[in-house]
């Protein structure tokens, strides 16, 4: 039995949860570039990029960022594999994740 419809439909992505996911609902104001680290395959459909969300939204749910980036941007978020983020002392956070190639665009 479900008690809290509302609480339900947050936990499976029906209703944005901004708390649980860090992400306002809004265009994000992102920049990024290759992962400098990264020894990505010239061969592999994926590259690993580097981004910050300048707008002050934090990346709590890879899936949710996933499907909002794909929505605005046209991104291909790989959200199978593994990512990280990194504060910056006074700054804002950066992330580390990996997307399509094709449907990265300056």
């Amino acid at each position: 039995m479900i008690d809290d419809l509302d609480e339900y439909a947050k936990v499976h992505g029906i209703m944005h949860d901004e708390e649980r996911t860090g992400l306002k609902e809004h265009v994000y104001n992102v920049r990024w570039e290759p992962a400098p680290y990264a020894n990505d395959s010239p061969r592999s459909p994926y590259i690993s990029v580097d981004i910050t969300l300048d707008c002050g939204c934090e990346i709590h749910d890879l899936r949710t960022f996933a499907a909002q980036m794909k929505e605005q941007q046209g991104w291909d978020v790989a959200t199978s594999g593994g990512w990280g983020s990194s504060g910056n002392p006074g700054g804002r956070k950066k992330y580390s994740l990996c997307v399509r190639r094709k449907s990265l665009t300056r």
